[in-house]
């Protein structure tokens, strides 16, 4: 067991951390503070203010999502056939929303993609080049990790 959590924990460790900024933030935000808000945009900003205090249930699952990796690799999985394709299935969702968007936004932000009616280019700016890498800097961690820890348990196995 010991070769299995080695072999994946920097990753699952790395992602932890991902995870856990992007938790960090949305507990902030959900308590009123409102630091670095422009990066998600005035229009995000403004049509949710009144709905603040949802950030808060978002950001436990955010931490629960972020930290359960690390914290069931270290124990052994207890269910592995459970865990960790629900791992997996995070982790596929982190690298698409946050590689989709990512490209999306620099694409914007290059003039190859011109929505209709225009951006708010501070928003797109901390999207494309802040907030959507951290989810596909989340889910790649996670994925490695998953993907070397595996490697681990089939050579004991």
């Amino acid at each position: 067991m010991l070769e299995r959590v080695t072999r994946g924990a920097g990753a699952l460790l790395a992602a932890a951390v991902f995870g856990s900024v992007h938790a960090a933030f949305s507990l902030y935000w959900g308590l009123g503070g409102r630091w670095l808000e422009w990066s998600l945009g005035a229009d995000l900003v403004e049509r949710f203010d009144s709905m603040r205090p949802l950030l808060i249930p978002v950001a436990l699952l955010k931490f629960i999502g972020a930290l359960a990796p690390v914290m069931l690799a270290r124990r052994g999985w207890h269910d592995p056939r459970i865990a960790r394709p629900l791992a997996w299935l995070v982790s596929a969702g982190l690298i698409a929303w946050g590689g989709l968007n990512t490209i999306v936004g620099q694409l914007v932000l290059a003039g190859a993609i011109r929505p209709d009616g225009g951006y708010d280019r501070d928003g797109m700016i901390g999207h494309a080049w802040m907030w959507d890498p951290l989810f596909l800097a989340w889910g790649a961690a996670l994925a490695i990790g998953l993907w070397r820890s595996s490697i681990g348990h089939e050579r004991r196995t």
